[in-house]
């Protein structure tokens, strides 16, 4: 296939043309073509730090269930108690196979019932798992109907400490701080119905909003005027490995199960029956796992990069699964999966960057947490 039938190929979201408005480096990600950078990694991760950042997030898979029982037919297929969950609020979790290993992390929101009784269920799962996990909870989620609106819905993601206040000036008849922390509403936004959460992927507060395009368009262009500053992948891969969250196909995957991703308060073996993995999780609670995901801080000049290996005292232990230079502390970062004897906070490990070792240290996680 040639670049230009390549090009044409990937998926562009109902935002594409304000991003070229905005001189987005655009570049193919996960079969969409998705903004990069637009002023620069450095200066948007800033803007999310102090202000107010915002991301095209629309690519993400987006998925409505309405049915009987939705939340009990989902409680097999995850490891977390779902049973407590109430409407308006929302549950992060991960998706299991039968080796306990992890096909997707998704955040589940249950709305309120309809009319009649029925249970309303948002998932928001990955770009790249979009249609493996369609097809996985298709097969596994009888008498529920199901609607895939990932090409149909715009998600934009609003992030920053002033991300709620400025939000709140075009949203004049609720009152969007109301929302809790993982709770989330529909609410009136600029003439259309939008489902808002309170949830993010940056270590700062601030919102996820789905919305129809019309709308969507519009409200980009609305936070554009209110100096919210237009972000890209860059921004939001420094910003959530700045607050230790897991990338999917990176940090966590369907070969690694969520106790050695450090995962494990995602894990309620004692409150809840039989789910898919079950029997690993309990083999591995029981005799322990052998490789852990850990921080990492770099003592010496030099970045950790994804696949970078890991060794103590010359043997082999481990290897980095996402790395950068943090733009808010200044200091390398980086996960990664080492051997369980060498895991403990403190200790020092060599990172083999092109034939050389350079010397690291396991701390504590997340490497950024605001005040």
């Amino acid at each position: 296939m040639s670049d230009v039938a390549a090009e044409q190929a990937l998926f562009r979201t109902p935002l594409y043309d304000l991003h070229k408005e905005q001189s987005a480096r655009m570049v193919p990600f996960s079969g969409w073509e998705m903004p990069v950078q637009y002023q620069g990694i450095r200066p948007e991760h800033q803007a999310v730090r102090e202000r107010a950042g915002m991301f095209d997030i629309s690519h993400m898979g987006k998925f409505l269930l309405l049915g009987t029982d939705v939340l009990e037919k989902l409680q097999a297929l995850v490891p977390t108690d779902l049973s407590q969950l109430k409407p308006g609020a929302a549950q992060y979790t991960v998706l299991l196979n039968e080796n306990g290993g992890i096909i997707d992390d998704l955040i589940v929101y249950l709305q309120e019932p309809t009319n009649d009784g029925l249970e309303q269920v948002v998932l928001i799962v990955n770009a790249a798992t979009t249609v493996k996990d369609r097809e996985w909870l298709k097969r596994h989620l009888t008498g529920i109907q199901f609607d895939d609106v990932s090409q149909e819905e715009v998600l934009i993601a609003i992030q920053g400490p002033k991300a709620i206040a400025i939000l709140q000036t075009l949203i004049p008849d609720e009152t969007i701080e109301l929302i809790p922390r993982f709770g989330h509403s529909t609410v009136n936004l600029l003439g259309s119905l939008a489902f808002v959460a309170r949830t993010g992927y940056t270590g700062e507060d601030g919102v996820e909003i789905m919305l129809d395009p019309a709308t969507g368009k519009e409200l980009w262009r609305s936070l554009l005027d209110a100096g919210v500053i237009p972000c890209g992948l860059g921004a939001r891969d420094t910003l959530r490995l700045e607050a230790a969250m897991a990338l999917y196909g990176q940090d966590i995957d369907d070969s690694t199960t969520p106790l050695e991703a450090r995962l494990g308060w995602l894990v309620h073996l004692d409150r809840k029956g039989n789910f898919i993995g079950r029997s690993v999780l309990e083999q591995q609670k029981k005799e322990g796992i052998t490789k852990a995901l850990v921080g990492l801080k770099m003592q010496a000049r030099g970045i950790a990069r994804h696949d970078y290996p890991l060794l103590y005292k010359g043997q082999p232990v481990g290897i980095v699964t996402s790395g950068t230079q943090s733009p808010t502390l200044g200091d390398a970062i980086a996960l990664a999966y080492v051997s369980t004897e060498v895991s403990s906070i403190g200790q020092s490990l060599d990172v083999e960057i092109r034939g050389k070792l350079y010397p690291a240290m396991v701390v504590k996680r997340p490497f950024y947490k605001r005040g």
